[in-house]
């Protein structure tokens, strides 16, 4: 029985195995780093901090026959750091309060800290200058003086920034959407109102 003829022995580029020992390590990386960010994530089990509108007050609401609205009112808005292990950074905080499309005031802040586990009170007293409003609105201002409630509306953003150990900083916009109903018998009201991160 004849013996098959076996050509020359080829060998492997070595540029091929260079590419797959590279390869391999990234590979090895890419798990390795997977695994401590995931332990880590479950070590540290960072939370995103949060704005919440605790309290506000409605000292003044006038509206005259000359259809101008003047209002003084009195909010405080707490920032919550909820995190163990990281101090967190609130800055680009700006909100507007307005009644029913008409822009009252800007409820700004500069860029502030809060230590881990610890909250920080933002207060707000806010007297507006004389507003003239559209008949529309009036018309809105004087229902609301004859049911005895105001509404009002807080919208705006701030951003948040943290350090999370070894996962590096993390950052997110915190976005703040409330109603407050105000009872014109100067009561002081507790709106269950929070931020939605992105």
């Amino acid at each position: 029985m004849p013996k098959p003829v076996l050509g020359p022995e080829r060998r492997t580029n070595p540029l091929i195995w260079c590419a797959a020992i590279i390869c391999t390590l990234l590979t090895i990386a890419v798990i390795i780093t997977g695994m401590i960010v995931f332990i880590g994530y479950m070590v540290i089990r960072p939370k995103v901090p949060q704005m919440s509108v605790v309290s506000a007050h409605l000292d003044k609401f006038s509206y005259d026959m000359a259809s101008v609205l003047v209002v003084k009112v009195s909010i405080v808005i707490k920032a919550e750091n909820d995190n163990s292990k990281a101090r967190a950074n609130f800055y680009e905080t700006s909100y507007t309060l307005s009644f029913h499309g008409v822009k009252i005031a800007y409820l700004n802040a500069d860029s502030f800290d809060v230590p881990s586990n610890k909250s920080i009170d933002l207060y707000y007293p806010v007297e507006s200058s004389p507003i003239p409003l559209k008949p529309e609105e009036g018309e809105i201002a004087e229902l609301f003086l004859r049911r005895g409630q105001v509404v009002f509306d807080i919208r705006g953003k701030t951003r948040t920034r943290w350090r999370v150990g070894i996962l590096g900083s993390v950052k997110f916009w915190l976005h703040l959407n409330c109603q407050l109903k105000f009872p014109l018998n100067g009561t002081t009201i507790y709106p269950k109102c929070s931020t939605k991160s992105r």
